[in-house]
């Protein structure tokens, strides 16, 4: 099984998403494929991604049952920790606008 999610991405990279896979939600698409055919959607998907972000998984003979990768900017990025891959969240970003943005809270969230 391979699941691909796509934000904030062109429509013409989302159209050639729709080719290869079915797509059950706005930007979610799933399919079942070998890892050549992976490895070349993933690299339509960095070529056209513009400023969008990506995550793709696939099933994989591992601990989990399967992998993963991101592209684009994201709070989530993928961390490996003693051979296991999790996910790590990066702090937010203060709006500067927000004159009441309390940033002592978003370090005690984490």
């Amino acid at each position: 099984m391979l699941v691909i999610v796509l934000e904030n991405a062109p429509p013409r990279l989302r159209g050639r998403m729709a080719v290869w896979l079915l797509e059950i939600r706005a930007g979610v698409y799933v399919g079942k494929y070998s890892r050549k055919v992976r490895e070349m959607l993933w690299e339509q998907v960095e070529a056209g991604i513009e400023e969008g972000n990506a995550v793709m998984a696939w099933r994989e003979n591992n601990e989990a049952g399967f992998d993963f990768c991101t592209f684009g900017k994201n709070r989530r990025i993928p961390k490996e920790v003693d051979g296991a891959k999790l996910v790590s969240f990066l702090p937010l970003e203060p709006d500067p606008d927000d004159e009441e943005a309390d940033v002592g809270c978003v370090e005690n969230a984490l």
